[in-house]
């Protein structure tokens, strides 16, 4: 298996167990997949028997549901989220600081990831009210920022990684 990590804050965004596509080799879309789990309890777990003991109390059931790439990789949701002027900030430092780090170790990819950037944040930003944003377990406002979306289902959540802020790590 094959862990992708943030190249800044060294968290873990994603695996190579989830759907994948490389998009115009600029950033990965992830897709997850809801989890629902029952946060009831369970009453013959605990050694209850309500028939025998002449009934029992109701115990309310509950769920949680969560994106299964949150639960496995510790993901935050960034809530409030940033306003469109402040993501406009952030992703402009991000890049930069991806495109410096691309000029010591692979110059060659800093044209494509900077034109392709410039696209994909005009793009992002005309449709930032669809995205809710994440972060790592580590909570560090400086690495990626994975954006949250759902496919045209409306049920299938995706993510958006981008590929040269990460880094592979082979388990």
């Amino acid at each position: 298996m094959i862990i992708f990590k943030d190249i800044i804050s060294g968290d873990e965004m994603f695996s190579d167990s989830y759907t994948m596509k490389l998009i115009d080799d600029l950033y990965y879309e992830v897709d997850g997949a809801s989890l629902t789990e029952n946060t009831g309890i369970d009453e013959s777990k605990i050694g209850a028997n309500a028939s025998a003991e002449g009934g029992g109390d109701e115990v309310a059931d509950s769920a949680v549901t969560e994106i299964d790439i949150v639960r496995i990789h510790h993901l935050q949701k960034m809530d409030p989220k940033y306003t469109k002027k402040e993501y406009k900030s952030y992703i402009s430092g991000y890049a930069k600081e991806i495109k410096t780090r691309l000029a010591k170790s692979n110059p060659e990819r800093v044209d494509p990831f900077m034109k392709g950037m410039q696209k994909f944040i005009k793009t992002i930003l005309e449709q930032y009210k669809d995205f809710d944003i994440y972060m790592g377990e580590n909570m560090n406002h400086d690495g990626m920022l994975p954006l949250l979306n759902y496919r045209e289902d409306g049920v299938t959540p995706y993510f958006i990684y981008f590929k040269d802020g990460l880094e592979q790590e082979k388990y």
